[in-house]
């Protein structure tokens, strides 16, 4: 059994939320909900929400206990960058870049997880 989830077109950058991303990656899903309820970093309310959905459909879809996933894969992309300006001394203006990004989850059951496989 393997699920995959995103939580696409979130309003923050790619680089902040990989920092929550890579805590959690490889790791059961209920030892993932205590390091990102300690985790202060912006992202993990984002990370731990997408969890919390994932857990929730696969125990409707594949009916399998929450504690016996694992969370096999875990990556981060750019989204759309919004752009905007501010402004700058003597009439100029300077180019703001609001970033967004799409974020990625695989839990799967423990006996289907590859154990040869990189940190993607």
């Amino acid at each position: 059994m393997e699920l995959k989830v995103a939580y696409r077109h979130a309003r923050i950058a790619p680089t902040k939320v990989r920092l929550v991303v890579d805590l959690v990656r490889g790791v059961r899903v209920d030892e993932a909900f205590n390091i990102l309820r300690m985790t202060r970093k912006r992202g993990s309310p984002m990370v731990a929400k997408l969890l919390k959905s994932a857990v929730a459909t696969a125990g409707e879809r594949f009916d399998v206990e929450p504690d016996s996933l694992v969370i096999s894969r875990a990556w981060v992309d750019s989204g759309p960058v919004r752009k905007g300006w501010f402004a700058r001394p003597r009439g100029m203006a300077a180019r703001m870049r609001f970033r967004s990004s799409h974020i990625h989850l695989v839990i799967s059951s423990p006996e289907e997880t590859p154990k040869a496989e990189g940190r993607r």
